[in-house]
């Protein structure tokens, strides 16, 4: 073999090799898993924006896990989004643990808050209010999951306001389930909340004054996802990236969702349906 032959066998074997590289370096993954907290909001913007996934021809994977869990599992790459992270102060110690190890690619959703609310009925207008009042909600404030951030503040709200009550720990369903037992019977009820939510469209609830401002002011839930997503699945990081939903468009899909036999898969489908526009937006 000649040295032009040989160069030039050289030549086209690093050029496929090249090419080859390049061609798996550009074929996008197509499996997304997606980590969430089981709160009704979640529950929708993530089944929300699995389906615009799934019609752009992804597999997606959507895992439960408690808020801590959820953000170590977008740090470390086991999941590859949530569109769950309450900042900045619900989720302020998750955030403050790992936000050099994901990236946030901001809100999804605008004018959240977190808080303690009534029924309209309960005649109390502030956190401080409860007091003097404790026995009439048997020395309880109702709360969710424990270690969340809503109830990491609510420990706060009970030792700063000097409170003689006892925060329960359960979660969404078991808070709400409380709230309409309650409600059914007119007795007053102390809730640790947030917006959005479906109750506050379903009964009368009011928020309590929160002088002290233990629970912060405005939040936002924002789309953190794992730091190889951009460059593993260019597309998918993109729709996750415009992702966006109104708080009245999520409330509504949140109020369908607890209709005798509704699936929040299903309830997403028909949502990203009638909202093309807005769904294929986030593509673009």
């Amino acid at each position: 073999m000649s040295t032009l032959t040989r160069f030039l066998c050289t030549a086209t074997a690093a050029a496929l090799a090249l090419s080859l590289a390049a061609g798996a370096a550009q074929a996008e993954k197509k499996d997304i898993t997606i980590a969430y907290v089981e709160w009704s909001d979640a529950v929708v913007a993530t089944n929300v924006v699995k389906t615009a996934l799934e019609d752009k021809g992804y597999k997606v994977k959507i895992v439960p896990l408690s808020g801590a869990a959820m953000w170590q599992a977008v740090a470390t790459g086991e999941a590859d989004a949530m569109v769950a992270a309450w900042l900045p102060a619900t989720h302020a110690a998750y955030n403050d643990k790992l936000k050099d190890k994901v990236e946030n690619l901001g809100p999804n959703v605008t004018g959240a808050k977190i808080g303690w609310a009534v029924p309209t009925y309960v005649d109390i207008a502030s956190i401080e209010d409860i007091k003097g009042k404790a026995a009439m909600f048997d020395g309880k404030v109702i709360g969710i999951d424990p270690g969340a951030g809503l109830m990491k503040a609510s420990e706060k709200a009970v030792k700063d306001y000097a409170l003689p009550v006892k925060l329960i720990e359960g979660s969404d369903a078991t808070m709400v389930a409380a709230l309409k037992d309650a409600y059914s019977k007119k007795q007053p009820i102390v809730i640790t909340t947030w917006t959005p939510h479906w109750m506050f469209a379903t009964w009368d609830l009011k928020y309590l004054n929160d002088p002290k401002g233990v629970f912060g002011g405005e939040e936002t839930v924002n789309t953190v996802v794992s730091k190889k997503l951009k460059a593993e699945a260019p597309e998918a990081y993109k729709i996750l990236d415009n992702f966006a939903l109104s708080l009245a468009d999520e409330q509504k899909v949140m109020v369908e969702n607890e209709k005798p036999g509704a699936s929040p898969a299903e309830t997403a489908k028909a949502w990203v349906a009638a909202n093309k526009d807005k769904v294929d937006a986030w593509s673009k």
